[in-house]
């Protein structure tokens, strides 16, 4: 389950945090730069306030990659009682040593290597992070300009990230100016945990406040982790591409189309030896039929985002080259369906540089008729129980 870690500068937002349910209370300075630390004894007073009831973590700060000044700074904070640290690791020659100077405190303290999506991180720190015994890793945004994280790098790329962190045994999370509508966009790479700030404040002012309300709209978009029996608001049905099992779904909602249209990428793509080597470009045109889960809705709990479908065909699209058009036309309808709530979707793909008009497949897949009556009468089926059906409109290579 991806945890909430909600970013807090001292007891009185560590209290808001926990009353809207995060799972991490997270201690640093906001007007202090994106790892603003905030004093020691802050910290202190703070992990007393939460006394046990989540973990808390807190930056080391802002600080230049000098490894005796960062090794002093990360032992004062760890000795706070903090659960985590997290410490800042900027484009420097010296990073690995940073890491190095480290490992005997990774020992006995759970560190967090933080990377920056908008300073060209080295990827290749992670491993250098989990052989000198770091907890996790996570990406960050520097620059707190209104970028997001997404701004700064694309699905694929993030994609990469979290899956690196895994197969080096490191815990993974994603933040930067994260907002409401990236949950949904984020939760299918199966982070750790996912980082705000900005999404919890007054009109999204990171150095503001932090609200109750605010804490909570985030946490309903995120799963939880409540025992059986706690009472949680949580509608499982508006978790994309995570296969939970709701409860009952009104038929009387009916569905929605959801569609994305003259959606080009360069695609490597062909069965012909000279559509080898290079990319061509290539149009998608897909139409999701969604159920519904309520008569108004009001925000991202209550949608399908197309920027879903957009984030899946880029990622299958860096994946490499691909012989058919129907090969690519079935992984977009297969990731499209992975989401519970679809029905059916129609996919078209279509090569633009072949002639003097464009050549491509449309096809059509739905779940089994027998299931997605069961979804609509008694909860919808998860992601494992997919049966594509249909039939093609075209044939193209």
């Amino acid at each position: 389950m991806t945890k909430m870690l909600a970013s807090v500068n001292g007891g009185d937002e560590a209290e808001i945090a926990l009353a809207g349910g995060a799972d991490i209370v997270d201690l640093k300075d906001p007007a202090a730069g994106a790892l603003g630390a905030v004093a020691i004894d802050v910290i202190r007073r703070t992990v007393g306030t939460v006394a046990g009831r989540k973990p808390v973590s807190a930056v080391a700060g802002d600080l230049p990659m000098e490894p005796d000044t960062l090794r002093a700074k990360v032992e004062e904070t760890a000795a706070t009682g903090v659960d985590y640290v997290k410490i800042g690791f900027f484009p420097s020659a010296d990073a690995a040593a940073c890491a190095e100077a480290l490992a005997s405190l990774a020992a006995r303290t759970r560190l967090i290597g933080v990377l920056f999506a908008d300073l060209q991180p080295d990827f290749g720190l992670l491993a250098v992070l989990a052989r000198h015994g770091f907890h996790g890793a996570m990406l960050d945004t520097a620059k707190k300009d209104g970028r997001r994280l997404l701004d700064h790098l694309p699905p694929d790329q993030l994609h990469g990230f979290v899956d690196e962190c895994r197969e080096l045994g490191l815990k993974v999370g994603l933040a930067g100016s994260l907002e409401a509508p990236d949950i949904p966009r984020l939760l299918p790479m199966l982070p750790d945990f996912l980082g705000f700030r900005s999404a919890l404040c007054d009109q999204s002012q990171r150095e503001g406040a932090i609200e109750l309300e605010a804490v909570r709209q985030i946490r309903e978009l995120i799963p939880d982790e409540r025992p059986a029996g706690t009472a949680s608001s949580v509608d499982y049905r508006l978790l994309a591409a995570r296969g939970y099992s709701p409860g009952a779904v009104d038929p009387s909602l009916g569905t929605d189309k959801i569609f994305v249209r003259d959606f080009v990428l360069p695609v490597q793509i062909g069965a012909y030896s000279f559509e080898h080597g290079h990319t061509q470009k290539v149009r998608f045109d897909v139409v999701a039929d969604v159920l519904r889960v309520t008569h108004a809705p009001e925000d991202m709990r209550h949608v399908f985002s197309y920027d879903i479908i957009m984030d899946g065909i880029r990622t299958i699209v860096a994946r490499g080259h691909v012989q058919l058009s129907e090969a690519l036309a079935e992984q977009v309808a297969a990731l499209v369906l992975e989401d519970p709530r679809v029905m059916q979707v129609r996919v078209r793909v279509e090569k633009l540089e072949l002639g003097p008009g464009g050549v491509g497949v449309e096809i059509e897949r739905k779940r089994a008729s027998e299931q997605a009556h069961s979804a609509r009468h008694h909860g919808i089926a998860p992601a494992d129980s997919l049966f594509y059906g249909g039939g093609q409109k075209g044939s193209s290579s």
